[in-house]
This record gives structure tokens, C-alpha cells and sequence, in this order.
């Protein structure tokens, strides 16, 4: 009798352990965003503003040599 009230009590253990099965895992569907709203400078933009500030050094440096005077003699 001890024999079979172990085998029932392994059996009940077991059980919940294989009740599940393998089940395919659940995976979300990938959201792609599109980015519709394109404009039509965009690309300008670094480059005119790179002009400018060439422009800006240029006029703004200048000779440099009439900035020191001349020696006293």
C-alpha cells in the first residue's frame, strides 16, 4: 500500500510540470515608422551656412600688418 500512495504522490507532483506543452513564443509584430514629411532644403543648408562664416572670417581678419607700428628710431 505504501508502494502505491508513493507512485500516486510522484504522479500528482509531476503532473502540473508536463501539463503545459510547447507553445510557440508570442512575438509582436515590428513597427516600421516612414517618414513622409521630406524637405526640400534640408540639404542647404550646412553648406550656406558654411559660406557665411567663411565670408564672415574673411572680412573680419583682415591684413594684420597695419595693427603693429612701426619702430621708433
Amino acid at each position: 500500500m505504501k508502494k502505491i500512495a508513493t507512485a500516486a504522490l510522484i504522479a500528482t507532483l509531476a503532473t502540473p510540470s508536463l501539463a503545459g506543452g510547447m507553445a510557440e513564443p508570442m512575438m509582436e509584430p515590428e513597427v516600421i515608422a516612414e517618414d513622409t514629411a521630406a524637405s526640400s532644403g534640408g540639404g542647404l543648408l550646412i553648406p550656406i551656412f558654411l559660406v557665411i562664416l567663411l565670408a564672415a572670417a574673411v572680412s573680419a581678419g583682415g591684413g594684420g600688418s597695419a595693427a603693429v607700428p612701426p619702430p621708433a628710431v
